[in-house]
Order: C-alpha cells, then structure tokens, then sequence
C-alpha cells in the first residue's frame, strides 16, 4: 500500500502512523497512513480494504512547519508519532523535529491551551447535562463528555509535562499507564476511574453486550484486543465507540426497550463509572492534576 501511495503523483508525502509494521505492532493492529497530497481542499479520514488514510492537503505540509500555525490546526500526536516513508521536500521531517524539540515555553502554552478548551466544555457540559430536572438521559451523556474531555485534552496535556505525544490507538489505557503512570498516579488513577476498568471479565461481558447493537466492527477490533490481552483496552475503546454510535440511544433513553438500555448500559458502563455530576466533577480534579502535575 505504501508504494501504491508513493507512486501517486499528487501524494506529496507519506508516513505510516500507528504501531502496524513497527516493533510495537500487535494482532490488532491496522494499516494507518498519513498523506498529503495535492489538489486536495480538506483533511478527510476514510478506510480503503482494511486501510485507514489520513489525508491532508499539500499546503498544510508547507504551513504546518510553523509551530504557531500548526499548533492550532495540525493532528499533533499523529504527525509527530508518524513514521515517514515518503518526504521529497523534506517538510515532513521539519514539521517532526519541531515537534520533537519544543521548548518548555512552547510546551506550557500548548499545556495551557488544552486545559483551557477542556476548561470551557467541561463547563458547557455542566450547564447542559446536570440540574433538578435531569435524569438518566443527561447523566450518560455527562459520562460520555467527561471521557471524551479526559481523553481528547486532558491527557495529551498530562503528557506534555514529559515532552510526550498519546496514541489513541485501542491499547490507549496501557499506553497512558507506561508514559505517564509512575510520573503522575492521581491524574491516571482517575482517568481509570472515568473507565470503570474490570479487566478480562469486564471486557468479556461487554463483547457479549455489542449484539444486536450494530456495533459489528467494534466488536471484532475489541475481541482482537481480548485475545491479545489488552482488556482494559478493548474496554475502553467499546465505552468511547458506543457513546459515539448510539448517540442517539442516548438522547432518547426514556423510549429505549428495557434489552436495549440494559445492554448499552454495560457498554457504558453505568454501574463503574461515576454518571452525571459525579463523571463531570471527577474531570474538574483530572483538570486540577494536570494542570500541577501530580
């Protein structure tokens, strides 16, 4: 696939991202490239026979080389965990070793950044979800913003305090405990609280709960993940997936058979998380953590 993409006369750049083909690879892993390509007007993200592209426009391959431009634009943890195969202008390179040698100014202001972004949905989601009038239907959809705050910001924040960028692949969990559990126990034992991680039985009960749900797809990468012995991966990666696909389930729960809200109840893991105020205050603490580093 690699030489099919370099010989794409409009792809201008090309880098294999996540662990497939690498010494961390494993049975789960998928094919993932990154291009950049010419007459391209948008970044699109889209699978092709088990393969996922990431593809972006060539301009962003000459704007991104600047720090101050690609800071708010630019997928970070996936360019700078990227490994390159194809870079004739050698602008990919530059755009990594930028990445790879920020300063501890940079660092803090991108830190900042984050925490701020997490700051404002973190209250967006209080003002929407939690209050006298809600119920069960505002409490999930807390817990599915608290992770998704916790993930998407807070812990690539966590890791800039050790110069680190995440990998959002399904062995997330194991990887956020190997880079920053030792340095920072009460920020990761809380990222672990918003999962209610159960280990192998959890997982198992789970794949089990996916039936009849459309969630095909989840279920075999998480089942993959089982088998490997990434439980806390397969079970995190389902709670995120389900929280995403069912979203609709979620507004409308009232009107949900008692089977389906049952199932997407373990999914989401109602009994081992903390729901509404209680996900959304375990963030604040996540927030206060980060930002001191402990």
């Amino acid at each position: 696939m690699s030489e099919r993409l370099v010989a794409d006369r409009k792809v201008r750049a090309v880098a294999w991202a996540s662990s497939y083909g690498s010494e961390q690879a494993w049975a789960g892993s998928v094919p993932t490239f990154i291009t950049f390509e010419r007459g391209l007007l948008s970044a699109q993200t889209e699978s092709r026979a088990g393969v996922v592209l990431h593809r972006y426009p060539y301009e962003s391959l000459e704007t991104w080389r600047d720090w101050e431009e690609a800071r708010p634009a630019a997928p970070l943890p996936l360019l700078a965990t990227a490994r390159v195969v194809y870079d004739p202008t050698g602008f990919f390179g530059r755009i990594q070793r930028t990445l790879w040698n920020l300063s501890e100014s940079q660092l803090a202001q991108y830190r900042s950044e984050l925490l701020l972004q997490a700051a404002e949905q973190h209250r967006a989601a209080l003002e929407a979800h939690t209050g006298p009038s809600h119920g069960p239907r505002e409490q999930l959809l807390a817990l599915a913003e608290a992770r998704t705050i916790a993930v998407r910001l807070l812990y690539p924040a966590l890791l800039t305090h050790v110069e680190g960028w995440p990998e959002y692949e399904i062995r997330l969990p194991h990887a956020w405990r190997a880079s920053a559990g030792l340095r920072f126990p009460k920020a990761i034992y809380h990222l672990d609280q918003l999962y209610g991680f159960g280990g192998e039985a959890e997982a198992k009960r789970m794949l089990v709960a996916t039936r009849g749900l459309g969630l095909v797809e989840q279920e075999k990468r998480a089942r993959a993940a089982v088998q490997a012995g990434y439980y806390d991966g397969a079970v995190r990666y389902l709670r995120d997936e389900t929280a995403q696909v069912a979203r609709a389930d979620l507004e409308r729960w009232a009107h949900l058979s008692s089977v389906r809200r049952d199932k997407l109840g373990v999914l989401l893991g109602v009994t081992r998380s903390p729901l509404g105020p209680g996900a959304l205050e375990l963030v604040r603490e996540l927030l206060e953590d980060v930002r001191e580093g402990r």
